[in-house]
């Protein structure tokens, strides 16, 4: 149980160094769903954080949602 703590921990960890930075961000929706787009990491909170697209968009996400890697980030 612990391992699953500790992953969760750095992936936070990662999402907050990230904040700020100009991104490209992949989302498995599923079902063959995947949505790209450019944006920004604009919120972290404990359970979720919130990119900002760079249409203007604001979608939330939660970090289980990167550990799952449905949520992929690249330096834009």
């Amino acid at each position: 149980m612990r391992e699953i703590t500790d992953e969760m921990e750095r992936t936070i960890t990662r999402v907050r160094l990230l904040a700020g930075l100009p991104l490209r961000i992949r989302v498995n929706r599923g079902r063959n769903k995947i949505e790209q787009f450019e944006g920004k990491i604009e919120s972290v909170y404990p359970k979720v954080f919130t990119i900002r697209k760079a249409g203007g968009e604001i979608s939330t996400f939660s970090y289980s949602d990167v550990v799952a890697r449905n949520v992929k980030f690249f330096k834009g």
